[in-house]
C-alpha cells in the first residue's frame, strides 16, 4: 500500500508540474501581416505620356499670364512658375502681396507635375489616403494641388504650378494657364 501510495503521488507531482510548465509554454507566434495591395497590375503605363519640345518662353509667358488673370479676377495673389519637362524654371511671377514662402513652392508643384508626368493633387490625395511612402519618391516633390503637366498634341512640353493661396486656390489659377495648352 506504501508503494501505490509513492506511486501515487510521484504521478500527481508529474502532473501539477507538466501542467505548470505547459501553461507558461510560449504562444505560437502570429501569422506575419499580410502586405498591402499595390493596387493590381495595370496592362499600360500610368502616366506614361511621351516627352516633346520643352516649351518656349513666349508661350510660358502667355500661360503666366492667363494663370495671372484668373488670379487677379478673383482677388487671389499668386506666385506662378512654367518649368520645362525635366522641371527646370523657364518663367516665374510674383504678383504683388503674394506670400514670400510660396515662391519656391510654386516652383516645387511645377517641377513635381512636370517630373512625375502627373496633377501634384495626386500626391497630395496619397498622404491623405495614409500613403507616406510618397515622401520618399523625391526630395523636392511638392504634394499639394496646383500642379499641372503641359501636354501638347499628346506630348509633355512642361509644367505650370501656382502657390499663394489655399490648394484648390492655387490649382484654379494654374488650371487657366493650362488650359491654354492643347
Amino acid at each position: 500500500m506504501n508503494r501505490l501510495m509513492t506511486i501515487a503521488g510521484a504521478a500527481c507531482v508529474a502532473l501539477t508540474t507538466g501542467s505548470v510548465a505547459f501553461a507558461q509554454a510560449p504562444a505560437a507566434p502570429a501569422a506575419p501581416p499580410a502586405q498591402p495591395s499595390a493596387g493590381g497590375t495595370p496592362d499600360k503605363m500610368p502616366f506614361d505620356i511621351p516627352y516633346g519640345m520643352p516649351i518656349d518662353v513666349e508661350h510660358a509667358k502667355q500661360l503666366v499670364a492667363a494663370a495671372e488673370g484668373e488670379a487677379k479676377k478673383r482677388g487671389w495673389k499668386m506666385n506662378i512658375a512654367v518649368v520645362d519637362n525635366n522641371g527646370d524654371l523657364i518663367a516665374f511671377e510674383r504678383m504683388d502681396g503674394a506670400q514670400v514662402a510660396s515662391v519656391t513652392i510654386s516652383q516645387g508643384k511645377a517641377r513635381t507635375a512636370a517630373r512625375f508626368r502627373r496633377e501634384s493633387r495626386l500626391f497630395y490625395n496619397a498622404y491623405e489616403t495614409g500613403h507616406p511612402y510618397v515622401s520618399t519618391l523625391d526630395p523636392g516633390l511638392v504634394a499639394s494641388p496646383g500642379g499641372f503637366p503641359l501636354v501638347e498634341g499628346g506630348k509633355m512640353i512642361g509644367a505650370i504650378g501656382c502657390s499663394g493661396g489655399t490648394g484648390d486656390q492655387d490649382a484654379a489659377t494654374c488650371k487657366a494657364g493650362a488650359d491654354l495648352v492643347k
